[in-house]
């Protein structure tokens, strides 16, 4: 094979490696836990350091790239505020939020993150229950973790798919 043809070849091949990146991804966003963000965020920079470093980055490639980078912090960092914000909204003190939160952390370590899953709003139930005495109560407030949970995930979601138009549009135009 002639050197163009391993250039088109190598090509195909870190843009169907980072394609399949972005994509496993966005479906791990699925898994609350799972940094799906961050890992998509990787495979990008991977692909900028490559092509970088066959000098194919142009201003409008950096851009973009610079925009991927900026959704993946906010995406980040606005999962958290979505469910603590569901939760507040109930008037749930910042101990039991914190207490949910670093449960889901620490067992999907030890387990899964399946296991953090269940963990999480389980140990913000046992903090409700405990402070409010109240089951009915600790299971609203419950409801009110879930319900930011979905929200936070359909927002990920959101911004995993433009995370990838974006990189679509820096690889193939």
């Amino acid at each position: 094979m002639d050197p163009a043809s391993w250039e088109f070849f190598g090509q195909v091949v870190l843009e169907s490696l980072t394609l399949f990146v972005l994509l496993a991804g966005l479906f791990g966003l699925l898994i609350p836990i799972f940094p799906g963000l961050t890992i998509m965020w990787i495979g990008t920079l991977v692909y900028a350091i490559v092509q970088s470093a066959n000098e194919n980055m142009t201003w409008v490639d950096w851009t973009l790239f610079t925009l991927i980078t900026l959704l993946m912090i906010g995406g980040n960092v606005m999962d958290n505020i979505i469910i603590a914000k569901h939760v507040r909204d109930k008037n749930v003190p910042w101990s039991s939020i914190l207490l949910a939160f670093g449960a889901g952390i620490i067992v999907s370590l030890i387990f899964t993150p399946v296991g953090g899953m269940v963990a999480a709003p389980a140990g913000l139930f046992l903090a409700e229950w405990q402070r409010l005495k109240d089951r009915p109560a600790a299971l609203a407030n419950t409801k009110a973790w879930m319900t930011g949970w979905g929200w936070a995930i359909a927002a990920r979601l959101g911004i995993g798919v433009v995370m990838i138009v974006f990189w679509m549009l820096w690889a193939w135009l």
